[in-house]
């Protein structure tokens, strides 16, 4: 009976670990995906705002900086 109680309480111990084993890849994955998402947005912002800093100092627009706008 010993070593019947033993196993039982050895293998709830294994499915735990393993169990958390997996939950902690899944955290790490969605994780990954939501820093290359961020990653894609910052990137696409910052272009968009470059191509019009851009086009406005080429158009003599630019409000940003007067100053070079001056010469």
């Amino acid at each position: 009976m010993k070593k019947l109680s033993l196993l039982l309480l050895a293998s709830v111990f294994t499915l735990s670990i393993y169990s958390c084993r997996e939950t902690t890849e899944e955290r790490t994955e969605d994780s990954l995906e939501e820093v290359g998402t961020d990653i894609e947005t910052t990137t696409e912002e910052t272009y968009n705002e470059a191509e019009t800093e851009v086009q406005e100092e080429i158009d003599g627009t630019d409000d940003l900086n007067a100053d070079d706008d001056m010469q």
